[in-house]
């Protein structure tokens, strides 16, 4: 299986699909309202110089995330679907 390394501040995500039921227990398809996605980092890169400034990596392998919802450059690697974002983009890390 192929594996991939992300390079200076890339973090690669795998989106958890989580459906959200209604008060009255209804699954819906989509919401009008805009939510960012729940992830879960799989890879991510080493830091370094970036535009001539130190990027230091706070997130870790298996940390969960939210993201923007069309935040970075998705991509399919063995079956499976992900997304490769600039640790910038992350919104949060959830504890």
């Amino acid at each position: 299986m192929a594996t991939i390394k992300p390079i200076l501040d890339k973090v690669v995500v795998k989106v958890q699909k989580a459906q959200r039921p209604t008060q009255g227990g209804i699954i819906l398809a989509g919401s009008s309202k805009e939510q960012p996605l729940t992830a879960s980092v799989i890879a991510r890169g080493p830091g370094g110089m970036i535009d001539g400034k130190e990027v230091k990596m706070y997130v870790n392998e298996g940390d969960n995330v939210l993201i923007p919802k069309h935040a970075g450059t998705e991509f399919t690697l063995g079956g499976e679907e992900y997304i490769i974002i600039s640790q910038s983009q992350i919104l949060a890390i959830i504890a």
